[in-house]
């Protein structure tokens, strides 16, 4: 498993006092840094840029057997090619190998997951493996008229990030165990947020932070009927949760320890520092990569708990409209040994720090790629600032569209 959380990010409390916002709202947020999709950067370059460093570890039998490919995103730039076909092209993967995309919103990563574990479970191909990819990116346009902050859109802006996870599936899992057929899994149609438009986002925050709640106690009872004598308090060592932000995860940890373990506020507060709080680190720095959030809280606990020995980690996905579902899985000292070969924290303080003026003349540049450009060549500047001497290994860019296709090159 590796994250790719992009080549720029914004400090987030500078965002919140640059735009005039009050800072006791944001409070709220537990934040500190966003990840910033500049021009050249799109969800097939984040997911290429997370899955290769991963796909050099494999011998060249270990490549050929992954058979499936499935990108996980609410970010799609086509309403019918996938970006499957982009990011199979350029990690070089075999040509006999299933190729698709799923849409639903930020439950999609556990979604893609899940269908890939059930084919490596099938073993229709024995010994093949599955590569599940979420990517996802917030992309805020500006246009010339410069009346493109309405309210809802300002209050969006700190939390959203961009950033891609990639994993490999195998039946030898050595990063994450999944529990098998431990799974409580719980959906109904809400209106609670969508994209109406590709380039934006709607919806009603209190009715979003309400399903949050009720999924997030509904999946786990659902979860309860099929794992005998599950604890919420006790059954798992730590927690990830889909994080839009860290205040909405430690007020449905809050709910849950309250509603199902009758605990109190101090008791509530150590258990998030000791349970959830690990699994917060990246997403604090990265921002909402929808689909992709729930393994990057997955990642963080991995990389930052205290795995001494074999721990179980209790997962929440959700995501709107509604879809959610929790589940569990194990993870050792071998499997947090194997991560620190991709350095997440170290690519992480990399990343080049946009100022904000940098940031909104960004928000221009970004209109010559929203959804549906047919034509454009981008210029090399974004690149030259953000690329360089802190690039330690080769990164995929978008160089140009032409007649809607996307070109890339790699940048070494």
């Amino acid at each position: 498993m590796n994250i790719f959380g992009g080549t720029a990010c914004l400090d987030v409390h500078q965002l919140v006092q640059h735009r005039g916002l009050d800072d006791r709202r944001f409070a709220n947020l537990l934040m500190k840094e966003k990840s910033v999709a500049l021009p050249h950067e799109d969800p097939v370059t984040y997911a290429v840029n997370a899955a290769r460093p991963m796909i050099d570890t494999l011998s060249a039998l270990e490549r050929e057997r992954i058979e499936l490919l499935i990108t996980c995103s609410e970010s799609g730039i086509d309403f019918g090619k996938s970006m499957s076909t982009y990011i199979h092209h350029y990690l070089g993967l075999n040509r006999n190998c299933r190729l698709f995309e799923i849409k639903q919103a930020c439950y999609s990563g556990t979604a893609g997951l899940q269908t890939a574990v059930n084919f490596v479970l099938s073993r229709t191909s024995p010994g093949a493996k599955a590569l599940v990819i979420a990517t996802d990116i917030s992309r805020f346009i500006k246009t010339e008229d410069g009346n493109f902050l309405s309210q809802d859109w300002s209050y969006a802006e700190p939390s959203s990030g961009a950033g891609a996870v990639a994993i490999l599936v195998s039946d030898h899992p050595q990063i994450f165990q999944l529990d098998v057929g431990a799974s409580g899994y719980y959906g109904y149609e809400v209106m609670d947020t969508c994209r109406p438009i590709p380039d934006s986002d709607a919806g009603d925050a209190d009715l979003s932070l309400l399903s949050y709640l009720d999924c997030c106690e509904q999946s786990f009872l659902e979860y309860q009927k099929r794992v005998v004598e599950a604890d919420y308090r006790t059954s798992f060592q730590y927690l990830a949760f889909h994080t839009p932000f860290g205040g909405m995860v430690k007020g449905a940890h809050r709910t849950m320890m309250r509603k199902l373990g009758g605990a109190k506020s101090p008791e509530i507060e150590a258990d998030f520092t000791a349970r959830v709080l690990p699994g917060l680190t990246y997403c604090q720095r990265i921002g909402n990569i929808m689909g992709a959030s729930i393994f990057l809280s997955l990642s963080s606990i991995i990389d930052h708990a205290e795995l001494s020995h074999p721990v179980r980690v209790g997962c929440f996905s959700y995501g709107s409209g509604c879809c959610s579902e929790f589940y569990s899985g194990v993870v050792t000292s071998a499997g947090k040994h194997l991560r620190r070969q991709f350095d997440a924290a170290d690519h992480l303080n990399q990343r080049y720090a946009l100022s904000m003026e940098e940031y909104d003349s960004l928000l221009l540049e970004s209109a010559s790629v929203r959804f549906g450009t047919r034509n454009v060549k981008l210029n090399d500047h974004w690149r030259n600032i953000t690329l360089g001497p802190r690039q330690k290994k080769p990164l995929l860019v978008l160089n140009q569209i032409k007649n809607f296709h996307r070109e890339y090159e790699w940048v070494a």
